[in-house]
């Protein structure tokens, strides 16, 4: 049989197009051809084999060796050494780009097609167009020059603990789905422990345990829940309205968000002030006084997070001391740690943690200071049986003989979801091509450079700190005249810091505490060396000169 005419099925009539359809469509269209071409059967036959091939719901016409293959081994091979030069090229170059974007909003809608491609496009086109388009509107937290917030850390072990996580694929949401991700997590979780020489009992080799979180707001989340049915378990759900929860007003933003989602009154949400005298840290006499009123008015206190190394400033809760009048009233203590903990490592800074024996959990995210890529929050727990009895879930096509047996653990009854990555292997592989040491070191590498930074700042009698500074965070302003009006000088430090982001050389963020509006130099990016402090400093001191000259 001769090929169909293009007016018939709007095909071409090519020998060759013909040749390169597969078997079972050549079939569909030989027997077209047999219809009588009067028959209206025929032509409405025509004319939906017509679209069916255009539109590529039959087979596809392409030649059968060049069938779809999502994951081909030996082309992964290929594109993933393309995209591991592409990403070592980045990280050798990041320092070039400007550290904040300079795209305006909507931008990425005019570089790039409304629809997705019908056909492949070529591997080669799609990196440069994340080079031509993606690079430019990217905010590069791991450039050298990025001072602001607080670091994203990475590293080469990092990088390929998330490769092997991402390979695999696991769905660990119990033991059996996969258990060595549920038991390298469990060990993991302990070794952490051991380095921030945390009591046994937030151990799985003593009465506790850990977990991986994706962040510290998921991390206060189910532990305000395990908190909540534990004490509505004794006065009943009726009293929900009742339940009361304490931070300051230094504790993450997350924390209230948290409580809303785990069903507490807004009004009941208590943010303590802090002062400047306590370099804003949460005074145990102001939690006491708020916790009797809120006791003498027939609430119920519930729940109190504690912080080491508060976002703004980052400002140290006394643990110890908010644990004891906490405990005093029953309440569940839990210590954010996101990124103070990290430096607990390190025994210069272990006292930080004094207390932490009397809380009920504790939270760090190693991606922040340890090296090992967003996301990863490490929980511990002293109770993990709250935790499960809270958010256990058992359906029956989940259930399995290792799990009914209760001898093991099944991280998905420790968190809100059910599915969960296997990201105790980057943790994993931090720990162990690091060691300990290494992450010391690294540690107090970044502190040094912030000290250097600090004695940069009181050579120049024109600026002030106004934080004592605990970690690697430096918070200050310029405040050239201390007899300027407070509005001015708020004025001075937007404009300084608005004029040193605008050059893309350097990136840094504001806060406002104690009402005063204060710039803030984070420094650890993984990259960043001294030069690139004395450089940001220099850019600093630029941007004051030309501003105070203007004033």
């Amino acid at each position: 049989m001769q090929p169909l005419h293009a007016c018939t099925f709007c095909l071409t009539s090519t020998t060759s197009t013909y040749a390169t359809l597969n078997p079972s469509t050549r079939a569909t269209l030989d027997f077209a051809s047999t219809l009588p071409p009067p028959c209206y059967k025929y032509s409405s036959f025509q004319a939906s084999i017509s679209t069916s091939v255009q539109m590529g719901s039959l087979e596809s016409n392409l030649p059968e060796t060049s069938q779809f293959k999502p994951l081909d081994p030996e082309e992964f091979r290929k594109q993933a050494h393309q995209v591991v030069d592409f990403i070592a090229d980045y990280y050798k170059n990041v320092e070039t780009y400007p550290v904040l974007s300079q795209v305006q909003p909507g931008y990425l809608q005019t570089c790039l097609p409304g629809t997705a491609p019908y056909r492949p496009e070529q591997f080669a086109t799609i990196l440069e167009d994340i080079q031509n388009h993606i690079i430019p509107g990217m905010t590069h937290w791991l450039s050298p020059n990025f001072f602001a917030f607080f670091p994203a850390t990475v590293s080469t072990a990092g990088f390929l603990g998330e490769m092997l996580c991402t390979c695999f694929n696991s769905v660990g949401f119990n033991w059996l789905a996969s258990p060595a991700a549920t038991e390298l997590e469990m060990i993991v979780l302990d070794w952490l422990a051991n380095m921030l020489k945390l009591p046994k009992t937030f151990l799985f080799s003593g009465s506790g345990g850990g977990v991986i979180q994706n962040t510290t707001s998921e991390a206060v989340l189910v532990t305000l829940i395990a908190a909540r049915d534990r004490v509505l378990n004794n006065i009943g759900v009726q009293n929900l309205s009742k339940l009361v929860v304490y931070g300051s007003d230094q504790t993450h933003a997350m924390f209230p968000k948290a409580c809303k989602v785990a069903g507490i009154n807004p009004c009941n949400i208590r943010l303590i002030p802090t002062t400047i005298d306590s370099c804003f840290s949460l005074s145990p006499v102001a939690l006491r006084t708020v916790v009797e009123a809120d006791v003498a008015a027939g609430l119920v206190p519930l729940y109190l997070c504690a912080t080491v190394g508060t976002t703004s400033t980052t400002a140290v809760d006394p643990i110890g001391l908010l644990a004891d009048v906490a405990n005093a009233y029953g309440m569940w203590v839990h210590v954010d740690a996101a990124y103070g903990g990290s430096a607990c490592i390190c025994p210069e800074f272990t006292h930080h943690f004094n207390g932490i024996e009397s809380v009920d959990s504790l939270s760090l995210s190693p991606h922040k200071w340890l090296l090992t890529y967003l996301d990863c929050c490490c929980l511990w727990v002293k109770n993990p049986s709250l935790l499960v009895m809270a958010l256990s879930t058992n359906p029956e096509y989940l259930r399995n003989n290792p799990s009914e047996s209760d001898s093991v653990v099944d991280f998905k009854d420790w968190q809100i979801g059910t599915g969960r990555r296997f990201k105790s292997l980057r943790l994993w592989l931090v720990l162990r091509s690091h060691g300990t040491a290494n992450l010391q070191s690294h540690i107090r590498s970044d502190i040094r450079m912030a000290k250097t930074f600090e004695r940069l700042l009181k050579s120049d009698p024109r600026f002030e700190i106004v934080v004592p500074r605990q970690f690697a965070l430096v918070c200050f302003r310029l405040n050239p005249d201390n007899q300027c009006r407070f509005d001015h000088t708020e004025l001075l430090n937007r404009k300084l810091l608005e004029s040193v982001n605008s050059t893309g050389r350097v990136y840094m963020t504001h806060t406002i505490v104690g009402g005063v509006y204060i710039l803030r130099f984070a420094v650890g990016a993984t990259l960043t060396e001294e030069s690139h402090v004395a450089a940001a400093w220099k850019l600093i001191k630029e941007a004051a000169d030309a501003l105070l000259k203007g004033a």
